[in-house]
């Protein structure tokens, strides 16, 4: 007779708790670097924003106002904070965890790596339907303009 999954355990050895915590180290060095570029990232959209008010011919080439050319790279820059940091966040409870053999925190860690795949995964999807959108319609123009 099988035993209830409540009374089933899962133990975790030192050599897996080292690599563990090797992850740990590398997820939070990623993080560290996804945090800085966010902030340049968020710089240059204000830098490039401002530039290209200040500079404006007074034509409006761009088909939106110069001004809102940062808003872009705002959406941007919203869209990479959440994986930066959910891999914090990850590597923040597993060091806890690691420390204190908390398993609460643990599984606190192993959530925020979750969440982290799970949006990578959303977003890669998103993006190849975009992709796929761009090609048809790229496509599509290409089969109209041959005609002509």
């Amino acid at each position: 007779m099988e035993t209830p999954i409540e009374n089933r355990k899962i133990e975790i050895e030192i050599d897996t708790l080292k690599h563990l915590n090797t992850a740990r180290k590398w997820a939070m060095f990623l993080a560290i670097i996804g945090f800085i570029f966010l902030g340049l990232i968020i710089i240059i959209g204000l830098i490039a924003g401002t530039f290209l008010t200040a500079f404006s011919s007074g034509e409006n080439g761009l088909g939106i106002p110069e001004s809102l050319m940062f808003v872009p790279i705002l959406l941007l820059a919203v869209v990479y904070f959440f994986p930066v940091l959910y891999l914090f966040r990850f590597s923040k409870h597993t060091s806890h965890a690691i420390q204190t053999y908390d398993k609460l925190e643990l599984h606190k860690a192993m959530k925020n790596l979750k969440y982290y795949f799970a949006y990578i995964g959303v977003l890669i999807i998103a993006i190849f339907s975009l992709y796929i959108v761009v090609l048809i319609r790229a496509g599509s123009s290409m089969a109209f303009l041959k005609g002509l």
